[in-house]
């Protein structure tokens, strides 16, 4: 989609590592909002986004550094109400006619304390209820003079200009994250700013919904579009959202890439045929893409040749259907985020990200995204919206490459068998202890080790796995799930007696960051 006709406020990306969950608190405000680095927003694109409001992310440089970041000095000029947060904050400053001052023992890392002035401001309105408010800092640098016409709100040890504002232009500027958990009273903060930009909070999934079947029938017209459906809340959400816009001009492509869960592909093929009666091909592509992964054990490379074979089997079936023009996926928002260098430059790729990054020339095919502005509980409040059944919408989250990267090292048939078997017995375990819809995601991955165990009176040589559980908001970060000791050991002991091939059982309590949700 590129008409959203509600009011939209801009994030401007300096390179935050939490700049997400800023958009998060404001689409939670149901207020529509984009990020974009700082170096794609010109006076061109300033006027062609027409934002209601503007948000300064934090970052990691320095005013003071060569090629520092900043934004184009007329978004000043616009007259709407402008938040700048840690970076953002002295970007401001500087910009506006204040100074900035490097670190020089007043750096501020993790909790701190903001202790309000005299002063009142209506964006503040519901801060300071208690003497003072804990916030989450993560400044080297700081402010050492306020622009003219901004005023001290809030102060902490070492950041005397906390909190400033400018009431008469609405600018307001603070030195810590308010969209961490870690600055509780956060949320109160950007409702508060949203209020004060006068937006009226109608970013909803039923006007998002009637939006993108009008933008679908725009794009599309009257040619034919295939969709990859894997089953999971996104493709299967993206599936029907298209199938109501555009009806038998889509056929849906179910790929089995011999890398499913147990009991899935029957699962997915008949939810679709018995509740949509959509076109819906099941393309059997086991032995091509088993095949193919045969000997190979880096990570990014075993994605590279799944992604590769999905356009191959997509372009085939495009054909089949009768030359269809658009391939549809459901990409996320966090997937596009996760793909752009704020910079501009090079940046580390921790995964390829298969749906992103457009197609191949050779496949002669336009996408349609029509989930590309959308976090992942927005896809399942759309999906609540367009009638989908509750045990799919809350369904966790299934990788494109799926047991590929459940399984580090070279992938085997046996080793893929074994796995569906544990991880069918964990999500049982899971379902039976009623723990699933408290849970984000949850599977097991087999690991590339054999480990000595003893059974009854005989020696063991076999695999180990690891048990994964994790909770998020949207993906971007992740915290384990703390099981009981008891669950655990009782799914361990079900795993190791109803699963030949395990003989040891382990439960990763790494978070993101450092790690990724999935092993590889």
């Amino acid at each position: 989609m590129t008409d959203i006709s509600h009011d939209r406020l801009l994030i401007i990306d300096f390179g935050s590592q939490v700049t997400q969950l800023i958009a998060r608190r404001l689409r939670e405000l149901n207020v529509f909002c984009e990020i974009h680095p700082f170096n794609t927003v010109d006076d061109a694109f300033l006027k062609d986004f027409n934002p209601k409001a503007v948000i300064f992310s934090g970052g990691p440089s320095s005013v003071f550094a060569e090629g520092a970041p900043m934004p184009p000095q007329s978004v000043f000029d616009l007259g709407v109400p402008i938040l700048g947060i840690c970076y953002g904050q002295q970007v401001m400053m500087q910009c506006l006619g204040g100074k900035v001052e490097r670190g020089h023992g007043t750096a501020e890392f993790g909790r701190a304390f903001v202790a309000p002035t005299q002063n009142k401001l209506d964006v503040l309105e519901g801060w300071f209820l208690t003497e003072k408010e804990q916030v989450w800092m993560s400044h080297g640098d700081h402010v050492s003079e306020i622009a003219p016409g901004f005023e001290v709100y809030g102060t902490s040890p070492n950041a005397p200009f906390a909190i400033t504002g400018d009431a008469a232009r609405n600018f307001y500027a603070v030195q810590f994250h308010p969209e961490v958990h870690h600055t509780p009273n956060g949320a109160r903060l950007y409702e508060n700013f949203v209020r004060l930009a006068g937006f009226k909070g109608d970013w909803t999934m039923r006007a998002y919904r009637e939006e993108a079947i009008a933008a679908i029938r725009a794009q599309v017209g009257d040619a034919k579009v295939i969709c990859g459906l894997s089953g999971g809340v996104d493709s299967s959400v993206a599936a029907v959202l298209i199938h109501e816009a555009i009806g038998d001009q889509l056929t849906c492509v179910f790929v089995d890439h011999g890398l499913l869960r147990k009991g899935e592909a029957e699962e997915v093929v008949t939810m679709f045929r018995d509740n949509y009666n959509m076109p819906l091909i099941h393309a059997d592509e086991q032995e091509l893409f088993l095949g193919e992964l045969d000997g190979v054990s880096d990570p990014e490379t075993k994605r590279k040749i799944i992604g590769r074979l999905f356009i191959d089997v997509f372009q085939k079936h495009a054909t089949a259907v009768g030359d269809a023009k658009f391939l549809a996926q459901g990409t996320l928002y966090p997937d596009v985020i996760e793909s752009v260098s704020f910079s501009g430059g090079p940046s580390v790729t921790i995964k390829s990200h298969h749906n992103v990054g457009g197609l191949p020339e050779k496949m002669g095919l336009k996408l349609v995204e029509p989930l590309r502005e959308l976090f992942k509980d927005e896809v399942r409040a759309l999906g609540r919206e367009l009638g989908l059944p509750a045990s799919f919408i809350g369904r966790h989250p299934f990788p494109g490459p799926g047991l590929a990267i459940r399984c580090p090292g070279e992938i085997t048939r046996e080793k893929l068998a074994i796995l569906r078997e544990a991880d069918a017995v964990y999500i049982d375990q899971i379902r039976k202890h009623g723990l699933y819809d408290e849970i984000w995601q949850a599977f097991v991955a087999i690991l590339p080790v054999r480990t000595v165990g003893v059974m009854g009176d005989g020696r063991t040589y076999d695999f180990a796995c690891a048990l994964r559980a994790v909770n998020s908001v949207d993906g971007m970060t992740a915290d384990y799930y703390p099981f009981t000791h008891e669950f655990l050991g009782e799914t361990a002991t079900r795993i190791i007696n109803e699963v030949p091939g395990i003989n040891r059982v382990t439960y990763d309590i790494t978070s993101k960051p450092p790690g990724t949700i999935e092993w590889e």
